[in-house]
């Protein structure tokens, strides 16, 4: 993969685990230079490993086989440290706090290129293809619910959302879907924000944070696709 700029940054360190994971980020600033100059900035001791710009250029920050500083306290099917087993792509968009937008067409195209190119060198599982949501929920909502998951999913770059939900729900309280969704990966310490995040990826059209049929279904059919090995 072409990188079209290289800004380097200090803010990094060795890591402890093999690469088997990519964590997908947004900048949340209006301006990507300045999303850039912080992630570069010793003082802000935060990092990633690529930045994808609105207008589809790549910029990388880390390189790979180093720890950058990008998904901060987390945890993601029995990893403590993400950091050390992942790496970070920030995408650049102003985020919810700065008026959420669409990621553009080029942007999503040269992520896709990037994505291909990591998961074919790292052999990584679309299993562990995750937003920042997914491995903080209390703390994060991106890349948030206007990223395009299914069109990844339809590239091998991303599990996709259950469509057979006949085989039923066996959660008959929400304590054993929370139990559901720390076995499937999710941090539960916070259900009702594990519960967000887990629609934030796999039903975006409604994020409240409260159980029903329709999410026990989805989370059951990905336990049983887990189960049988055609989940990875």
């Amino acid at each position: 993969m072409e990188i079209d700029l290289e800004c380097p940054s200090p803010n990094w360190d060795e890591r402890t685990l093999p690469i088997s994971m990519v964590v997908l980020h947004y900048t949340d600033m209006p301006d990507v230079r300045d999303a850039i100059d912080k992630m570069c900035n010793p003082d802000a001791k935060v990092s990633a490993h690529y930045c994808v710009t609105r207008e589809g250029k790549v910029v990388q920050m880390v390189e790979e086989e180093k720890r950058a500083w990008h998904a901060g306290r987390s945890f993601w099917r029995g990893h403590n440290d993400v950091n050390s087993a992942s790496i970070g792509i920030e995408l650049d968009n102003p985020g919810h706090t700065h008026g959420y937008e669409d990621f553009p067409e080029v942007q999503m195209q040269v992520l896709i290129r990037l994505l291909n190119d990591i998961v074919k060198r790292h052999d990584i599982p679309r299993a562990n293809i995750v937003g920042h949501s997914d491995v903080a929920p209390q703390r994060k909502e991106d890349p948030g619910e206007k990223f395009d998951w299914e069109r990844l999913a339809k590239l091998r770059l991303a599990l996709p959302r259950p469509e057979k939900l006949e085989l039923g729900d066996p959660f008959d309280n929400d304590g054993a879907f929370y139990l559901g969704l720390e076995r499937y990966g999710y941090d539960i310490a916070d259900g009702h924000a594990a519960v967000k995040a887990f629609q934030r990826r796999f039903r975006p059209e409604r994020i409240d944070g409260e159980i029903d049929g329709e999410l026990r279904a989805i989370l059951f059919a990905l336990l049983l696709d887990r189960d049988r090995g055609i989940a990875r």
